[in-house]
Formats: C-alpha cells, structure tokens, sequence
C-alpha cells in the first residue's frame, strides 16, 4: 500500500506527497494535462517542441541543467498524446533546487527567437532522424492516419509534418504556453525522504506566487464507431516486409481496459506468447512478432506488428495470424494461462514501484486520470479478470469491421 497526502494551492495546483524515509533521495514531478491530442491540427508537435523550450532557460534561470547537477541531481521529461512530464531527482536535502527550478519555467520560460530557433532544429534532427530516414520510420504515423479519421490521436507526439514545427512562431509558442503551463492544469508530486509539513511550505513559498491561469477546457472530438475494415499498402526501402494490424480498444479507466491489457500479455508478451511460439517458433512465416496497446487516456489501439520471414508470401503470414486470433476467439484461454498473465503483469507493476522515481509518475499519471488511488487498487481490476470476460472481448475487439492492416512491403 503506497500512502500519500493530497492538498491543493489557491492557484489551482494538485500537490500530493508520499513518505519514503528508507531513501535518501527525493523526487520532484510535475506533470501539465497537455499532449499532442490537445493541438491545432494544423500546429501540431507543439507539446512535444515544448518538452525541448522547457529545458532552454526560465525567467531567472538561464541554464536549466546546471543549478540541478551541483545539487547533485539528474532530471528528464517525456510528452505523450496526453500529457507532459518534468521530473528531477535529487538527495532530499537539496529539494528546494528542484522547487525553485520547476516553479521558475511554470512561472514563465524565457522566451527568445535563439531559444525557439535552437530547440526547433533538435526536433526538426529528431524528426528526420527517427521517423523519416529510418527504416519503418513512418509506420506509426501511417497506422494512427488509418485507424483515427476524427480524434487528434490521428496524429503523432512528434507531429503530423515537418512543416508544423519548421513554421512554428514565437507568438505560436507563447499562446500555447499561456494556454496549457498554469498551475491549474498542472499536479506536482513529491516522493522520497521528505515530510508532507516541508512540501507545503516549500510549495507555498515557490508555486503559491504564481497566477493560476484559466483551466484548459478540454473538448476533443469523440472517434465513431468503425464500421468497415480499412488497410493500405505501402512499398518503401526496408530489408523485409512487415504486417501490422490493429483494432480500437477502450479508455484508460474503463474496466474493459484491463481485459485487453491481459489480451496483449497472452497475444505478444515475449517467447512464451501465442504468436511467437506458434508464427516465429513453429510455423517460422515471422521473424519476430509483438502485440502491445498505446495506453492511451483516450480509446486507443490494440497493435499486432511483424517482420515476415523473407520469402513468406503476405498473404500466408495474415491468414496465419487470423488463425490464430480465431482459436483465441473461439477457444478462450484456460485458468492456468490466464493465472500466469495475471502473476507477471503483477510482478511487473510491483517492480516498477520499487524506483521513487516510477512511484512519483504513477502518482501524478493516476491523478491526472482522476484518482491517485488507482496505484493501490488497480491490481485488483487485473485479478477481476476472467476467462469469459477474455474471450467475450476478443470477440468484440478482433471483429474485422474493427480492424486497420497495414501492409508494409520491401523494395528489395
């Protein structure tokens, strides 16, 4: 049981801190209810270039990563299509470093055309790098396109084109911040060796100053049902085909989420899965296959994805892949396999508990969707599972007017 104290500042900030005296070491993370979904579509990439702007200096802090390395710490963020996440770890008797830091760049960035026109090249780099030049580069990107026609998961964290983040403003990026980086749209959360009377003053001292902004409304258009399969090929330089097809599944707090978690774990969760044992192991049509979800807020995608063993016709490699979603359809899985799914999805989430780290953004995630609770009770909607359950979903999720293919075939 992971215990924690929430309170709220006048400006509208969530502040929650949980104990940990068997730590020297503190951590502070701040996460902003921003991503990319909450973007223009002709704008996109914003929340991501911000995730760069956020690390090129404050109002009164020119360089961020330095005042943080002599306190002896380390910081990182990440953006996904829901959320933006600052944190930073420090021994516990520096933590105003990170209080005066994090309030700094929430209080205002230091705007500047070299700052923009620096952090734009980086994304514009990673761009190119990771999503254009690369092989399968664009593969995301192309499965998101297919299976959303209306909710922005259609697009990418990183953007939906180049030209987005190439023609972003100075003015673009200050309403984007003034929008989303308030305190009222922010949840800052303290883990470590700290005690809850410290955070509230340090939080008063540093965030209370601060004027809350106007709380971002958000109002996205819901996806409609799929009522037809879609599929599309593309033909690229890539050294072996590929497969990937996907389905939408549910939102993050509905219990139904939970089922098709246990679905990947059974479908694709490492050598001792059903796909790889059956389609790289024994019929050798893959040379490697995986089944994962985006985990996304929102209702997001179930994803089967796969190299084909070279000279595997795409059809025979489909056709055994749907075989294999049908015995799953029509069998469903015995106690003992699904028990074992279960054992290790709850080895797992006990493992990543263990870092201060992961405990503090577990927090901050299950607060931003609605309730911190959840890292105590979210086990139990695992074991709440059962083989019924399972194979009723499937039937629901692999129904093929549910279903996006992408066929993806080498040049070579």
């Amino acid at each position: 049981m992971i215990q924690f104290e929430k309170f709220s500042l006048q400006n509208g900030l969530k502040v929650l801190v949980h104990e940990d005296k068997s730590t020297p070491m503190a951590v502070v993370n701040v996460i902003y209810d921003v991503g990319a979904k909450d973007e223009d579509s002709n704008k996109t990439g914003f929340a991501h270039l911000f995730e760069h702007l956020m690390f090129g200096g404050s109002v009164n802090i020119p360089v961020y990563d330095e005042p943080l390395q002599t306190a002896g710490g380390e910081n990182n963020a990440f953006t996904t299509n829901d959320l933006t996440n600052y944190y930073c770890q420090l021994p516990a008797e520096n933590i105003e470093t990170a209080f005066w830091l994090e309030s700094d760049r929430m209080l205002s960035l230091a705007f500047s055309k070299k700052s923009l026109d620096t952090q734009r090249k980086v994304v514009c780099e990673e761009f190119k790098e990771h999503y254009i030049n690369k092989p399968y580069g664009d593969v995301m990107s192309e499965i998101l396109a297919l299976a959303y026609t209306t909710h922005p998961y259609r697009w990418m964290t990183i953007g939906k084109e180049l030209s987005h983040i190439e023609n972003a403003t100075l003015d673009d990026v200050k309403a984007f911040f003034h929008k989303h980086y308030t305190p009222s749209n922010a949840i800052l959360v303290v883990v470590g060796n700290v005690t809850v009377a410290q955070v509230k003053e340090l939080a008063e001292k540093w965030f209370g100053p601060i004027p809350p902004g106007n709380k971002y409304e958000r109002s996205l258009p819901a996806e409609p049902k799929q009522t037809a399969p879609r599929s599309k090929e593309i033909k690229a330089n890539v050294p072996l085909d590929a497969l990937y097809k996907c389905w939408h599944i549910y939102p993050r707090v509905d219990k139904r989420y939970y089922i098709a978690d246990l679905i990947t774990e059974i479908l694709g969760g490492g050598a001792s899965s059903r796909l790889f044992q059956t389609l790289v192991k024994e019929k050798k049509l893959f040379s490697n296959i995986d089944c994962s979800h985006l985990g996304s807020t929102d209702a997001g995608l179930l994803i089967i994805e796969g190299k084909l063993v070279k000279g595997v016709q795409m059809k025979d490699a489909e056709a055994a892949l749907n075989d294999e979603l049908q015995k799953l359809t029509a069998e469903g899985i015995s106690e003992k396999e699904l028990e074992k799914v279960k054992n290790k999805t709850e080895s797992m989430m006990a493992f990543e508990d263990m870092s201060v780290m992961n405990r503090a953004a577990s927090i901050a995630m299950y607060e931003l969707l609605g309730d911190a609770d959840l890292i105590n009770t979210e086990l139990e909607r695992y074991r709440e599972v059962t083989a019924a359950a399972l194979q009723q979903e499937c039937k629901i999720i692999f129904n093929n007017n549910n279903s996006n293919t992408l066929y993806y075939y080498s040049n070579n």
